[in-house]
């Protein structure tokens, strides 16, 4: 195995650092648009999200958590895919511990969607609920 040619040069720091940092996260939201059509979706989804978290909450904490969930499940997302792309680098072989890492990611991204839809379900029952009652 081969070493990378930056494994002696010394990391930037302060403000260099800081935009080293700001690029490769760049890098990686294209990344993730380019090649992971469930991340896309989920954007999209929050994108719709941004008028209706507005018209349902009532407090801006509210809001905030309505579009906290759903920015919550881009991040696993970000996650899942990293997690994927990693055992794929690592062989595209079928082997029992690549699948249980893949499995447990999706979980993951499953687990917040479902967190997020009990959130803005919640919301709307105590919304709905005011009108009917």
């Amino acid at each position: 195995m081969t070493q990378p040619d930056n494994i002696n040069k010394p990391a930037p720091k302060g403000w260099r650092r800081a935009f080293s940092t700001f690029t490769y996260s760049v890098k990686g939201f294209k990344a993730a648009w380019r090649y992971e059509e469930s991340f896309r979706q989920e954007l999209f989804v929050l994108l719709l999200a941004l008028p209706c978290a507005w018209l349902l909450a009532r407090t801006w904490v509210e809001y905030v958590l309505l579009l906290g969930c759903i920015a919550l499940v881009l991040i696993v997302e970000l996650f899942n895919s990293a997690i994927e792309a990693v055992v794929d680098r690592i062989s595209l072989e079928h082997h029992e511990l690549s699948g249980r890492a893949k499995d447990i990611g999706s979980a993951a991204a499953m687990a917040s969607m479902l967190l997020a839809a009990g959130i803005w379900l919640s919301l709307l029952v105590i919304r709905l609920s005011h009108h009917w009652w």
